[in-house]
């Protein structure tokens, strides 16, 4: 069932590792406001695509599986096109296609979970499925390092060209990503919906129209507990979006003393970061094991908090660290929230919502992932710039806060459906 999301997580994680680099190579200077495109979309697409999938139902193709095939190919394309871009406005068209793509495929794989899974197992669902996620990324966040460092592939280039062991990653990244959620259509079995008369009865009395009126209004009638996790989630992707954007330049700028981007020693950096995304997905692969332990003995809520606070720890100790092999350490600590972000809000959702709507307000929960993202690309540049005097370390610290936070208003969840395996 979560086999696919190893591939999902591989077109992911060569995203946030390596877009950054992708941009400030072809020239870019205000680069989070180039990554403001692709949750713009996600705005419209994922509750669309979770609406359509809810009212969906083929007795061969089943439910979300169509979805994922539609996903995989998009996104399997944009990975092999994404690092031969030429021209930056390039480079921010196809991100808007890459990230589109892979969420058509990742919102339907957290209703599959909600779908097939009784209660009792959410938990470890969603945790099985972070550990999928940090295997895929593990691999690809690495790879750009390993084909440098193992198969001698360069990892320089002249000024304006992407490298070829950052191109050839996302070559490989395309191919497994179709392979592995081609596994999970293949292998995994959905079952059509109990009164299939009833549904058909809605689906052929639901106009297109009136569908898209439902999918807006449907968001005012959110589940108290999804709208209390929603501002978890701001401040939990706020931190993340920070990282994402901003550990290449902090990390080239503050540790290796450098802004040349055609440098050896930038390079460097930048296949450091990918490393560093590495070790964080590895962390999450083993950690998401642990987490259904954790929450019997105490609870989701308490895990969740205690998980992020000590990822916004992580997150705040690059500023202190001169080492760039300590980073490895700060990670461990960014990893182990990671696991919990990718698993715990989606267990806790998953029980207040019904299970004819599951993909929809899987799809609408995405808002609270992508709203953030909005935020952090409007605001940290001219952070950056005008409070920070462009040390990007800080924007780092200010992420790491933002977790912590995150972590703290995790208190104030209900979780109106206790039952953990």
């Amino acid at each position: 069932m979560n086999f696919g999301f190893l591939g999902i997580q591989f077109g992911f994680a060569l995203q946030n590792a390596n877009v950054s680099r992708i941009f400030e190579t072809l020239g870019a200077t205000d680069i989070a406001t180039l990554w403001l495109a692709a949750p713009v979309t996600g705005l419209v697409v994922q509750p669309i695509i979770g609406y359509l999938s809810d009212k969906t139902w083929h007795p061969v193709f089943g439910r979300r599986k169509p979805y994922f095939m539609i996903g995989a190919l998009l996104a399997s394309l944009s990975l092999f096109i994404m690092p031969n871009s030429s021209v930056l406005w390039m480079a921010a068209g196809m991100l808007w296609i890459l990230d589109s793509s892979i969420n058509i495929s990742m919102e339907p794989f957290r209703a599959l979970v909600g779908d097939l899974l009784p209660s009792s197992q959410r938990t470890s669902g969603f945790a099985f499925q972070t550990f999928f996620i940090g295997v895929g990324a593990v691999v690809a966040s690495a790879l750009p390092w390993v084909l440098n460092n193992w198969f001698d592939m360069p990892n320089t280039a002249p000024a304006g060209e992407i490298p070829p062991s950052v191109k050839w990653a996302f070559y490989l990244g395309g191919v497994v990503f179709f392979l592995a959620v081609l596994w999970t259509v293949i292998k995994t079995k959905e079952y059509p919906p109990e009164d299939m008369d009833a549904f058909e009865r809605e689906r052929s009395e639901t106009s297109f129209w009136a569908g898209m009126k439902e999918t807006v209004l449907g968001i005012f009638k959110m589940p108290k507990t999804m709208l209390q996790l929603a501002i978890v989630q701001f401040f939990t992707w706020f931190a993340l979006f920070s990282m994402w954007i901003f550990t290449t330049p902090a990390i080239t700028s503050h540790l290796y003393h450098t802004t040349d981007k055609a440098s050896k020693l930038y390079n460097e950096g930048a296949d450091w970061v990918g490393i560093l995304f590495a070790v964080y997905n590895g962390v999450s692969a083993i950690a998401a094991l642990l987490l259904p332990t954790l929450a019997r003995k105490t609870n989701r809520k308490m895990t969740h908090l205690i998980c992020l606070v000590i990822g916004g720890l992580g997150l705040i100790s690059f500023y202190f660290v001169s080492d760039p092999k300590m980073l490895i350490i700060s990670m461990v600590g960014v990893g182990i929230a990671w696991a919990s972000i990718l698993s715990m809000p989606y267990a806790i959702l998953a029980g207040s919502l019904p299970s004819n709507r599951m993909g929809y307000y899987m799809g609408v929960f995405n808002f609270f992932i992508v709203i953030p993202q909005i935020v952090a690309g409007s605001l940290l540049d001219f952070f950056n710039k005008h409070v920070f005097g462009g040390e990007s370390i800080y924007v780092l610290v200010l992420g790491g806060c933002s977790m912590v936070l995150a972590g703290l208003l995790t208190l104030f969840v209900k979780d109106v459906d206790e039952a953990v395996e």
